[in-house]
């Protein structure tokens, strides 16, 4: 019996360790395509590769980093995109991808991950809750719901995920000027492996 339960364990280990071998390339395309189309919505057009035009700066708050991608129009900086987390969402992590201008303003942001719930805090995917984001600048008023003397409508029962929402472009906004105000240094250039 314990020969059999072994054996049983093992074969599925080893089926379970293959399965994961041939699902990761295609998982990591994936994840690239989705990034990639993110990194397009969230940027004003752009005649670069900004996935190869991409760096790591330190989160202002001292968490793990964030990857900035610029975008470039004949060589000129026409935006910056940032991929942005934070933990304070109803149900832990939310991820986005936040999009500047060339003038440090909101120019439109993407969810990439979120585990709110559907129907109330999974609806910061709709552009009704994002189209408020647009044209913002985090730099004259930082980014709080009304019900903390901010200016964004937070969804309807949905106040904690709206709130994390705002924490996670304040702090895209945050780390980006704190990049661009001091040493390159700062960043990690290159086109390093992302997770």
């Amino acid at each position: 019996m314990v020969f059999t339960l072994g054996a049983v364990c093992l074969v599925s280990s080893a089926l379970l360790g293959a399965v994961y071998r041939v699902t990761a390339g295609p998982k990591a395309a994936a994840e690239l395509v989705k990034k990639t189309f993110a990194i397009g919505k969230v940027l004003p057009a752009f005649d670069n590769t900004p996935y190869e035009d991409m760096f790591k700066i330190p989160s202002a708050d001292g968490g793990d980093s964030l990857v900035c991608y610029i975008g470039r129009v004949e060589g000129r900086e026409v935006g910056t995109a940032v991929q942005t987390w934070t933990m304070k969402g109803f149900n832990g992590l939310v991820r986005l991808m936040v999009g500047f201008d060339a003038e440090g303003k909101i120019y439109n942001i993407s969810v990439l991950e979120q585990k709110e719930t559907a129907g109330l805090g999974a609806r910061m995917t709709e552009a009704a809750f994002l189209d408020q984001f647009r044209s913002l600048d985090p730099g004259a008023q930082p980014l709080r719901v009304r019900q903390d003397g901010g200016t964004v409508d937070a969804l309807s029962a949905a106040t904690i995920s709206s709130r994390a929402f705002c924490d996670a472009v304040q702090r895209a906004y945050d780390s980006y000027l704190n990049h661009k105000k001091g040493p390159a240094s700062d960043a990690v250039s290159g086109a390093t492996e992302v997770q």
